[in-house]
């Protein structure tokens, strides 16, 4: 019997652990790609010689690619080399006050008191106190759970777990919750920002977001190589196993006959016939028939709000005056502006919030002084790349406000054509069509937003989905489970196993 044939629609990390989990199956797996590396949003920019990381910056949650590893008989240690950053963010704001987050609790409770006071020190001991229940209780039923339900999240929360969010008070935003635990409105904004990991606003997110302050106290590492690095080894590890990538062609339609996918057809006319196919895109395109029409009974018709696009500089320049760690956010004072800019008015923030990523910095060494590091500029901003309101004025203004606020904040940076690359919500449409440059799928508003991302099964038979755009959502390793749970899908679908036995080796890759 022929191996089930596979196509996964797009190299990005959901269709990159799909490909690598199928292809180790033993299925004949082929990974079509509009672009010319693997990653999507994890990609690469050249300035001035150097290779910077132009997309996600923060590698977190690492015992997702720890399974994901060791499902295909490796582990994570010995295919990239990654080292545990000691400083979790560094924080500035205008008024000349800095606070790091560490790794280690104690030192950041330590940090917090010295910043603010011993009261508020205490109270951001209770903030992680809470963050780590609600980690703890949403981890397993709705985290690692492959289709969530409103309806069935009571027995799987369990009397436990309904008692802590019962506590928090799901119904409140993120914003209102940070207010009961903090009185220095200087730690309700740092927190605040967690809502922007998924795109959106802290006064619009629910309070169940601050788990990422547990997220992060588990560990953030730096991959040696970049980002990218993540998913070059992806790519290595699936085409070792057999999996073959085909960049640079763009997927047109995704065939169906009847209830059933047939395969995929290219841009240039070529026909890839398939018994399976993964797409790992926005199901925003297939909502809006990029992907043919037949394809569009695959995604909810309800088209939920976008989420946050971003304004971005890709640099390799020299700093001066404050001393930058790996992750570095400058604020301003009137953080409520931006995202009543961003989500009401539609237009950049007047008053950004800017985070800097020095790629050279945190894990021991050192920048010379006047030599050009590598960093990742990024401001938050309307997913309006499909539409006409980014004129080069209003990006030049997002520009200029947003480096003189982080001089005033201490750091001076050169903004010389040769040495920095700019990329707005436009560039990010083109890159991921239907989306307007959203970059976390739709935005997490209101507590029934998590049930609204679609999981990897599909009412088309042999469809499945993987991406940021879907269950569990956006995120590096929130992409890579999605990948997961399309693969274990698609290994214990009706239509593989009908045709192979190979389902039933799938157990493997069981999500623990």
């Amino acid at each position: 019997m022929s191996a089930h044939r596979v196509v996964v629609v797009g190299a990005g990390m959901g269709g990159l652990v799909s490909a690598l989990q199928l292809a180790h199956q033993g299925l004949d797996v082929t990974v079509v790609e509009a672009g010319h590396s693997p990653g999507g949003k994890v990609h690469q920019r050249h300035v001035g010689g150097a290779a910077i990381d132009s997309g996600p910056t923060v590698f977190t949650m690492r015992w997702v690619f720890d399974q994901i590893f060791e499902s295909v008989g490796t582990s994570l240690e010995s295919e990239l080399q990654i080292s545990p950053l000691p400083v979790l963010a560094r924080h500035f704001w205008e008024d000349g006050s800095r606070l790091d987050l560490h790794a280690d609790l104690a030192q950041s409770i330590a940090a917090v008191r010295e910043f603010s006071s011993p009261a508020e020190a205490d109270r951001f001991a209770g903030f992680c106190a809470t963050a780590k229940r609600v980690y703890e209780a949403l981890e397993g039923p709705f985290i690692r759970s492959t289709a969530p339900t409103l309806m069935g999240m009571p027995s799987r929360l369990g009397a436990r777990g309904l008692g802590v969010l019962t506590e928090l008070g799901p119904f409140r935003s993120l914003w209102h919750s940070l207010g009961q635990h903090f009185k220095d409105p200087r730690l309700q904004q740092l927190f605040g920002r967690y809502a922007t990991y998924c795109g959106s606003s802290p006064w619009q997110a629910p309070a169940t977001l601050m788990l990422i302050a547990q997220v992060e106290l588990n560990g953030v590492w730096s991959v040696h190589g970049g980002m990218h690095a993540l998913a070059r080894c992806l790519e290595r590890l699936a085409q070792a196993r057999g999996a073959v990538f085909k960049y640079g062609q763009a997927c047109q339609d995704i065939l169906v006959h009847g209830p059933q996918v047939r395969g995929v057809r290219l841009a240039n006319g070529e026909e890839l016939f398939a018994d399976s196919v993964v797409f790992n895109g926005d199901v925003a395109a297939l909502r809006e028939g990029l992907l043919g029409p037949q394809a569009r009974a695959a995604a909810p018709r309800k088209a939920s709000p976008r989420s946050l696009s971003a304004v971005t500089w890709s640099m390799h320049t020299p700093t001066e005056g404050v001393t930058l760690d790996r992750h570095n956010v400058f604020f301003t004072s009137d953080y409520a502006s931006e995202f009543n800019d961003i989500f009401r008015a539609q237009r950049l923030p007047r008053r950004p919030t800017v985070y800097i990523c020095a790629q050279d910095r945190g894990t021991g060494a050192s920048v010379a002084a006047g030599q050009p590091e590598r960093l990742l500029c990024l401001v938050n901003a309307p997913a309006v790349g499909d539409g006409s309101t980014l004129t080069p004025q209003a990006l030049d203004l997002c520009e200029q406000t947003s480096f003189s606020m982080v001089a005033r904040c201490g750091l001076k940076l050169s903004l010389q054509p040769a040495s920095h690359l700019r990329t707005d919500p436009r560039d990010f449409h083109q890159r991921f069509p239907a989306t307007g440059g959203a970059l976390y799928g739709q935005a997490t508003h209101g507590w029934m937003s998590a049930f609204e991302r679609p999981g990897a099964v599909t009412p088309i038979q042999g469809l499945f989905l993987a991406g940021g755009s879907v269950h569990p959502g956006p995120g590096v390793p929130m992409a890579a489970m999605s990948g997961q749970q399309a693969a274990a899908a698609l290994l214990a679908s009706p239509a593989l196993t009908r045709r192979s036995p190979l389902a039933a080796t799938s157990g493997g890759m069981s999500m623990r």
